[in-house]
């Protein structure tokens, strides 16, 4: 198997970012189904942030179909000890918030199981980087990116993934790493999830459990802080568990990125993936020609905007940091100054910025070729310092398609689930 995600997954020979059967659900022309549109909201009702714009059933799996599907993976079996429940699927459009503050919409999947509980548990999962449009779970057919939602909600929860904004079905580009966005969407898609619940006679506790991973452990991160802080009328936070993040990407990740230290090719797409999606939202750079040589000055913005496939942007990006950024360009990253400092400063708060109220576990897999190990310890390190008890669990050393980073989602979610389970 060959794929790159969350924060981008690596084989020995080639990289590749695929997910079977996503990119004719998205490309313009798809004979994809159409969403089931819901009833317009009643007068009074909140048609803003949250309020559902359609919801689509997509799968009933038994619990056998479930286990089936999570260890025939063919990039590694999934664990199916908690497997206990069939389950079914919805990809949800909901309203939401861009950067700026400005209506849009985004899109996720819910995973409800078959268990004939009224009142459900719920866990919010945000996934790792995916560089294109219909690579994430509620487009989607791949197990990856599936696998999540079916453990969760075999186990007995609803399973709330939101895609982020300018991922699955949401409009424009994606704004990467961007933590207030992530959690603006991933708030919303738990209140879009609560009222397609209702709607089906069922509900949602108010406790969520938050987890993610890689980019997504800092998206949970910053939805746990927001839960925690009252963000919401109804949802508060019971507990969160990121999994191999990369929550001080300044001063951790960026230099191991720079240094060699990371996967050579997954170093050249973050740090396009950082230039790029961060000019989008912050003034970094003028003209790509200042940070990046030709010829992917001319092609690297176009490659990143989300509607290119991972073996497009493999192939269209040079094997080395030499090849892609100009001296000043590595500065920049070495340096941070301006624009891209103030945007890291937010991303690396989601550790430093508050004081989690709510058990904390952080996990991490040994060695990990993408999200380097000092990171986890940066985060255990913030969090103590604000008198929080977050053990630090180590997977060892899991392997997904030979990728350490990949094989410690396996792990993690297996964890986790447990973990969860355990917390009543």
């Amino acid at each position: 198997m060959k794929r790159m995600s969350g924060i981008l997954v690596i084989s020995a020979v080639s990289v590749a970012l695929t997910a079977v059967g996503a990119t004719a659900a998205v490309a313009q022309g798809s004979d994809a189904p159409r969403a089931a549109a819901v009833a317009p909201p009643r007068v009074g009702a909140d048609v803003s942030r949250g309020a559902l714009v359609s919801v689509e059933h997509l799968r009933t799996l038994t619990a056998r179909e479930v286990a089936a599907e999570l260890a025939g993976d063919e990039g590694g079996a999934w664990d199916t000890g908690a497997v206990r429940y069939g389950l079914d699927t919805f990809r949800i459009v909901y309203r939401t918030v861009d950067p700026d503050g400005r209506p849009t919409r985004a899109s996720g999947l819910l995973a409800l199981p078959r268990s004939g509980e009224r009142r459900l548990r719920t866990v919010s999962f945000t996934h790792g980087t995916e560089l294109f449009k219909g690579d994430v779970a509620s487009v989607s057919a791949d197990v990856w990116g599936q696998a999540p939602a079916l453990t969760y909600a075999s186990a007995g929860f609803a399973a709330v993934l939101p895609d982020y904004l300018g991922l699955g079905l949401g409009p424009g580009p994606h704004p990467w790493m961007d933590v207030p966005s992530e959690t603006t969407a991933a708030l919303d898609m738990l209140r879009a999830s609560r009222t397609a619940v209702t709607a089906r006679g069922r509900e949602l506790r108010r406790e969520v459990l938050v987890t993610g991973f890689s980019q997504g452990a800092s998206a949970a991160l910053g939805l746990a802080r927001s839960l925690q802080e009252g963000g919401d009328g109804w949802f508060r936070l019971r507990a969160v568990a990121p999994v191999s993040g990369a929550y001080a990407f300044r001063d951790v990740e960026l230099p191991a990125l720079l240094a060699g230290r990371t996967d050579p090719k997954a170093s050249v797409i973050y740090a396009a993936l950082t230039l790029v999606a961060f000019n989008r939202l912050h003034p970094v750079y003028d003209t790509p020609a200042q940070v990046f040589r030709a010829p992917y000055d001319r092609t690297i913005e176009g490659l990143l905007d989300g509607t290119h496939s991972g073996q497009e942007v493999v192939a269209g990006t040079p094997d080395s940091l030499d090849g892609l950024l100009t001296r000043r360009g590595r500065e920049m990253l070495a340096h941070p100054t301006g624009g891209l400092a103030a945007a890291l400063r937010i991303t690396d708060g989601v550790c430093t910025d508050w004081t989690p109220r709510a058990p904390v576990r952080l996990y991490y897999a040994d060695g990990d070729e993408q999200a380097v190990n000092a990171n986890t310890a940066r985060c255990h390190a913030a969090l103590r310092a604000h008198g929080v008890d977050a053990p630090a669990v180590g997977l060892g050393t899991p392997d997904y398609g030979g990728s350490r980073h990949l094989g410690s989602q396996q792990a993690g979610t297996a964890a986790v689930v447990r973990w969860f389970g355990s917390l009543g």
